[in-house]
């Protein structure tokens, strides 16, 4: 069983977004692993560990990544939960890309990692907190052709087959997929474990694989800004918030509400 889980390198979701030439200024002080992708990795593990014993020692978790050389923070993170192997796609020709860019360079990887083997299943987080897309899942599996389940809830994997439910607002679905497939994890899934020490400490020096465009036969108009298909023509910092109206409440509380409300049109 080889598994691939695609991560990806986020600003930190408590740190202040700043922009440059349009694009988020991804600061290694404040970047840190997509937090919705350690359900992804921990969903990996898990079926991993769930494999025969004798399974279990052949089986790899690979973790894959678009991002420029500091995006190995991520890779870190993944290495200190128990993935195997980190690879990272990297590139001046990669910068600016999209959904659709960043899923060919994803799909590449994957492709590129078949070589050396079959890679049984392909699992991401529900959405990077970056962008809150949610649609690179659908994307890879159509680009390397294979099923896709999504907004897992549960996951087994049995019998060549890949099985999951879901929630949806007006049932629980369970879906069956042969594999290869792709899979997506809702963040509701499972609870992501908390890095031992001894994994902690070998997560610094293990070896990160670095792959280039080039080496994965990448077309540049595909990727990076030439092959975007979106663009941002503007962007600005998030206005400051009006200072808090305070109202001492000595019988007329209510009226000062409605006129407030009035005021603003909220009513």
């Amino acid at each position: 069983m080889r598994i691939v889980v695609a991560v990806k390198y986020v600003p930190d979701i408590n740190a202040e977004r700043k922009f440059a030439d349009c694009r988020v200024v991804r600061d290694p002080a404040e970047g840190t692993l997509n937090e919705l992708d350690e359900n992804a990795l921990e969903a990996a593990l898990q079926i991993v560990e769930a494999l025969p014993e004798g399974e279990q020692e052949s089986a790899e978790v690979v973790a894959v990544t678009v991002s420029p050389p500091e995006g190995d923070v991520a890779l870190r993170k993944a290495f200190q939960m128990g993935v195997h192997r980190g690879v990272r796609v990297s590139d001046d020709a990669l910068a600016g890309s999209d959904y659709f860019g960043t899923t060919a360079a994803l799909a590449a990887a994957v492709r590129h990692l078949e070589a050396e083997g079959p890679v049984d299943l392909v699992v991401t987080g529900m959405a990077a907190l970056d962008g809150l897309g949610s649609v690179v899942p659908a994307l890879l599996a159509a680009e390397l052709g294979r099923p896709s389940l999504t907004f897992a809830k549960t996951v087994a994997v049995a019998g060549g087959a890949l099985e999951i439910t879901r929630e949806t607002d007006e049932a629980t679905e369970t879906l069956t997929a042969p594999l290869p497939a792709v899979l997506s994890v809702a963040d509701t899934a499972n609870r992501p474990r908390f890095p031992n020490f001894k994994l902690i400490m070998a997560a610094r020096s293990k070896a990160i694989e670095e792959l280039s465009s080039a080496d994965l036969g990448l077309d540049p108009a595909v990727v990076g800004a030439a092959g975007a298909r979106t663009e941002t023509t503007a962007a600005a910092p998030r206005p400051e918030k009006p200072e808090v109206e305070l109202v001492q409440d000595k019988g007329e509380g209510g009226k000062a509400l409605a006129e407030y409300l009035i005021r603003n049109e909220l009513v």
